[in-house]
């Protein structure tokens, strides 16, 4: 990589860490917020749903706008705006309802990260596949970090010094934009209509696929902290006895989360190496089905077992996206490529937000190992759908 394509994959890989950070801070608060606020788990779930919803569906348009004002602004405003909303959260949680609004404007916030620092990887950097390779594993960090640092700063201060912390660590990310001095590549002419008809084909099935990969995404974030908290009583006794901090069940899932997300860099890894050197499509069918069995296998287990398989699972949950990223570069006009991405985004976290509904209510009538054996017949849906994908586009090289 040149300099400029290391400044663009320095402050794309900050802003990916700080998107998903953003998102994974309420699930690692969910069951001490059921005692702030004497709500149940379904309750306290639902105050998140505009979040998620509006950190998806606000990507088409952040997409559309960084297409015609540039990535470095919008991404200047991303860290400026979720910083300010989530000091807001903090000095207004003494209410469900302040403390929900300001989530929903970390949401709006944080959904111009995917379609301004994806994109912008996808045009700035030559080697795409490794490039997404290296913010996808930042990202992963944001996943793992971002339980354990809040359920530290949760056990010590409680979850309103959580979201102040929050906030001002996005501010940093402003400072970090203006010291880069990234340049934005230049628009490269259109493919030809044959081919631009090609592309809307296979994107439109991807579509599809993306949608369901974001309710199993989403449900895979939002649950696994209480999932371990629920559902591995002797592992967490047994932490307990071991560091004086652990003897908080909360903290201890938590770092049970991160350690997952930590392994998961390294499936993120594999995932931006396949999308180099192997026919996307068929690495994406792989990588799903992979993760049918993870999903399914985390119905069923629990303490140390369920810790491998919820390993196995996001390893090749988190290790698709470099693959899927590639695709929608491949699939999609560079003048539009920022749009393109706006569009993965709505669905895959737009429409995946409904999933924090459905999971409240799966909870509430079954159980929280229901909502794993759904997640695991969607793998099976989004599996179908990109076989469908390779059955009716042409032959996709990697290097075409």
């Amino acid at each position: 990589m040149n300099a400029n394509e290391r400044r663009i994959l320095i402050m794309t890989s900050f802003g990916h860490f700080m998107s998903h950070f953003n998102m994974m801070v309420f699930p690692a608060l969910v069951l001490p917020l059921t005692t702030y606020y004497h709500l149940d788990f379904g309750q306290v779930v639902r105050l998140s749903f505009l979040m998620y919803l509006f950190y998806g569906i606000s990507a088409l348009p952040w997409g559309l706008a960084t297409d015609r004002l540039g990535a470095k602004r919008l991404l200047m405003l991303f860290f400026f705006g979720t910083g300010i909303c989530a000091l807001l959260a903090a000095l207004f949680m003494g209410t469900s309802l302040g403390f929900t609004l300001f989530l929903a404007g970390i949401g709006i916030f944080s959904g111009i990260y995917h379609p301004a620092g994806i994109g912008l990887i996808s045009r700035g950097i030559r080697q795409i596949g490794k490039g997404m390779g290296i913010n996808g594993m930042a990202g992963n960090l944001g996943f793992a970090f971002a339980p354990l640092i809040t359920g530290f700063i949760n056990w010590q201060w409680g979850p309103r010094a959580a979201y102040l912390f929050l906030g001002l660590f996005n501010l940093l990310g402003c400072a970090l934009i203006f010291f880069l001095g990234v340049e934005e590549p230049g628009r490269k002419a259109d493919a030809k209509k044959s081919d631009g008809d090609g592309m809307l084909k296979a994107f439109v099935i991807l579509c599809v696929a993306m949608i369901l990969g974001g309710i199993t995404f989403r449900g895979l974030t939002v649950t696994l902290p209480s999932l371990f908290e629920l559902r591995n009583p002797e592992l967490l006794k047994a932490l307990a006895h071991t560091v004086s901090f652990l003897q908080s069940h909360n903290v201890s899932a938590t770092l049970l989360t991160s350690l997952v997300f930590v392994i998961g860099i390294f499936g993120v890894y594999l995932g931006g190496y396949v999308a180099d050197h192997t026919d996307l499509r068929r690495s994406y069918i792989v990588f799903n089905g992979l993760a049918f069995f993870g999903a399914l296998g985390m119905a069923f287990f629990t303490n140390i077992p369920l810790i491998a398989v919820s390993i196995f699972y996001a390893f090749f949950l988190m290790g698709l996206q470099p693959i899927e990223n590639t695709l929608i570069a491949r699939y999609t006009p560079d003048r539009l490529r920022h749009s393109g991405y706006g569009v993965k985004f709505v669905l895959k976290f737009g429409v995946g937000a409904l999933a924090v509904q459905l999971i409240g209510w799966i909870k509430t009538e079954w159980s929280i190992q229901a909502v794993f054996i759904m997640m695991a017949l969607i793998s099976v849906l989004v599996v179908a759908t990109i076989a469908t994908l390779i059955i009716v586009t042409r032959p996709l090289k990697a290097h075409s």
